[in-house]
């Protein structure tokens, strides 16, 4: 079995590419990416985030 640190990132690129991965509207998702609440980061301009880390965040127990 291999571990997480063997799987190759799989980024994904641009605010309409995220939305689809965490099935919310573009708007809705640009709000959570401008506010820092989902795990992505802004690279020359374009927002790019882990797949693996964005399917993850939304299988954590809310607090």
């Amino acid at each position: 079995m291999k571990s997480e640190s063997d799987r190759p990132l799989e980024l994904v690129w641009e605010v309409d590419a995220i939305a689809k991965v965490i099935g919310r509207s573009q708007r809705q998702t640009f709000h959570l990416l401008a506010t820092g609440k989902l795990p992505a980061k802004k690279v020359g301009g374009r927002w790019v985030a882990e797949r693996g880390k964005l399917l993850s965040f939304f299988m954590e127990p809310a607090a």
